[in-house]
């Protein structure tokens, strides 16, 4: 038996995504193959470890990794090293033991996005958000047993965790404990102490846009490179047809 470790680390993104993080050298992201890659080439028998330090990221991925992990019939932990926010949280959930560092801090909040229109188009993209809060509540609800409307408030009021409240709440299940540490370190912690902090180290999922102008100029990037190769190419034979005319070889 052995212990396979997946580190659920960076930006949770789209498998789709993930092409356009190859192509900047960000190779520190989460997709859902990257999860399911792992999954697979795990052997019955073995434990697996998800090493979370995660601003999280997409909620639809991360629904993707949950229900993989959930699926999975191998044993899960999740160890929270640093922070698992938003749809880190989520993923997190998915883990039969959860345990959280004493430094570590979780986050949950309700979903938003970035949309433009009348006011149709807001009342529909507010109902479409809310529907997907109802399904992020459902991981953390399995998790915790707490009930749903004050689920909701907590996501609403977008609650910070540290490791000793996280367990209080059911959303952790034990404080990583290190060496000799003492049983009365709760590792909370001040959260006015760690606002700072955590804002400084707190980052953004590239926006679908922006993927699509990236992917775009990824795209005439290689048209460029191409059309290089063909008038290179073509200036070679030109050069070779005139030393050939010129009674070169």
């Amino acid at each position: 038996m052995t212990k396979v470790v997946i580190p659920i680390k960076g930006n949770i993104i789209s498998d789709e995504d993930a092409d356009v993080y190859d192509y900047f050298g960000i190779t520190g992201y989460t997709s859902p193959k990257k999860i399911s890659t792992s999954l697979a080439n795990a052997e019955d028998g073995d434990d697996v470890e998800l090493q979370v330090a995660s601003n999280g990221g997409d909620v639809f991925a991360a629904s993707e990794i949950y229900t993989a992990l959930k699926s999975s019939k191998l044993p899960v932990k999740a160890s929270i090293q640093g922070l698992a926010a938003s749809a880190a949280s989520v993923v997190a959930m998915a883990a039969d033991t959860v345990e959280m560092s004493p430094t570590a801090q979780m986050m949950i909040h309700k979903a938003w996005s970035v949309s433009q229109g009348n006011a149709d188009a807001m009342q529909h993209e507010a109902s479409v958000l809310s529907s997907i809060d109802d399904s992020i509540v459902n991981a953390y609800e399995a998790k915790t047993g707490m009930d749903k409307g004050k689920l909701l408030n907590l996501m609403s009021d977008e609650t910070w965790m540290g490791a000793a409240d996280a367990v209080k709440l059911g959303f952790a299940d034990a404080i990583m404990k290190f060496n000799d540490d003492d049983d009365d370190d709760d590792g909370g912690g001040d959260p006015e102490d760690s606002k700072l902090q955590a804002f400084a180290s707190f980052g953004t999922v590239i926006p679908h846009d922006s993927i699509e102008k990236m992917r775009n100029l990824m795209v005439l990037e290689q048209k460029q490179e191409q059309q290089n190769t063909k008038e290179n190419s073509q200036s070679s034979l030109m050069k070779a047809k005139l030393a050939i005319l010129n009674g070169g070889k």
